[in-house]
Formats: C-alpha cells, sequence, structure tokens
C-alpha cells in the first residue's frame, strides 16, 4: 500500500511539531517560510526542485 502526501503538508506538520516540542518561536517559523518564498522565486529554484525530485524518487523506489 502505498501512501501519498505533499511536501507542503509533510513540512507544515514538522514545523508545527518544532513549535511545539522544540522550542522553535512563531516568529522564527514566519522567517523560514519567507526565505521559502524568495527561493522560490530565485534562480536555483529549478535545482532545489530538481535535488528534491530526486530523493523523494529514491525514498519512493524503498522496497520494505
Amino acid at each position: 500500500m502505498a501512501l501519498s502526501i505533499s511536501a507542503v503538508v509533510l513540512l507544515a506538520i514538522i514545523v508545527v511539531l518544532l513549535i511545539r516540542k522544540s522550542g522553535l518561536k512563531g516568529g522564527h517559523a514566519v522567517v523560514c517560510v519567507l526565505l521559502g518564498f524568495y527561493l522560490a522565486s530565485s534562480t536555483i529554484a529549478p535545482t532545489i526542485n530538481d535535488l528534491t525530485t530526486n530523493i523523494a524518487g529514491m525514498i519512493g523506489s524503498i522496497k520494505f
């Protein structure tokens, strides 16, 4: 059985857990979100996209 989850949802869950459990401040999370928006519009965005796609593909090909 394969479970598919959006990377945005997964990262949002991780941020919420970090805020609650690890003491990440809300302001720091906002700065990280803004950094993500600026990275998405930069020239390095295609490289980051390729990297995450390849990593997701490697993880998806692991057989348990």
